[in-house]
């Protein structure tokens, strides 16, 4: 008999096999996995305002980030190395070894270089660089995530300052910010085991773009976490985490006065949450 010839077209196992391939896998049950969030939240500072309404983004994020299996730490009123040393201690937390995956969650007044601690008094003093949190949570000093979606979520402004009724989460509302960039750090890390890159599998949302405002109602809270938390909560059983992010920026073209970007996303798969699951 003549040799069977094999079909051109993956079969529905390998199909199914490639599909799964390319989403962050849940390796243990919902009983076993221990998630963990941080929510780092400044409302009062000693020279700049208070920010009013970020209470109701606080609980609103914990309800939120709770309801998707994760157990939450929150930190309230912190300089950017309070800030810093939180992260340190968080991103050695145990739990990570047994988790799949870790939301990073940052709310406060900011500028174009980074967040603002409790004693910030301009753009340049009491600032916590971004780059402080990638470099925390990198593959390097956090590898306990090593191939773990890592969410990082932004509620600041990055500089501008244009009129409103609203209230700005900007240290200095009179002054545009700087605008340099800050630059992605490159390279790898070689570990006994293998090599691998040194900053991955991060997947980043900030509530506007680089030199413009971000928009707080004193009653309800931010913009940005409001619409966040609303499509987080009818898409997450069926959307990947991206697709979540893009809906989030789609139900922001009817608000011209701001737009939320992403950026320094290193996501290597689709990451779906599978809430109850």
């Amino acid at each position: 008999l003549p040799p069977k010839k094999s079909s051109p077209h993956p079969s529905s196992a390998e199909r199914c096999l490639l599909l799964s391939s390319q989403i962050y896998p849940i390796h243990l049950p919902r009983e076993t996995r221990t998630r963990r969030a941080l929510l780092i939240c400044n409302i009062e500072f000693e020279h700049l305002r208070r920010r009013n309404g970020a209470e109701v983004d606080v609980d609103g994020m914990t309800k939120l980030l709770e309801g998707l299996g994760y157990v939450v730490e929150p930190h309230c009123n912190l300089t950017s190395q309070e800030m810093a040393a939180v992260m340190k201690d968080f991103a050695n937390h145990k739990d990570h070894w047994t988790s799949d995956s870790t939301f990073l969650v940052f709310m406060s007044h900011g500028v174009r270089a980074g967040l603002c601690g409790t004693k910030s008094r301009d753009k340049t003093t009491d600032i916590l660089s971004l780059d402080t949190i990638y470099n925390k949570f990198n593959n390097k000093h956090c590898q306990a995530l090593l191939g773990k979606p890592k969410v990082v979520i932004i509620q600041s402004c990055r500089g501008g300052n244009i009129g409103s009724v609203l209230v700005r989460d900007s240290a200095e509302p009179a002054l545009p910010a700087p605008s340099s960039a800050h630059t992605i750090p490159e390279g790898l890390e070689n570990d006994a085991i293998c090599e691998v890159h040194l900053e991955s599998d991060f997947a980043t949302l900030h509530s506007s773009t680089p030199d413009t405002v971000s928009w707080r109602s004193p009653v309800t809270g931010c913009v940005f976490i409001q619409r966040l938390i609303e499509q987080f909560r009818n898409h997450a059983y069926n959307s990947n985490l991206q697709e979540i992010f893009r809906k989030v920026q789609y139900s922001f073209g009817n608000f011209p006065q701001q737009l939320p970007a992403q950026e320094r996303t290193t996501m290597l798969r689709k990451f779906y949450l599978f809430p109850g699951h």
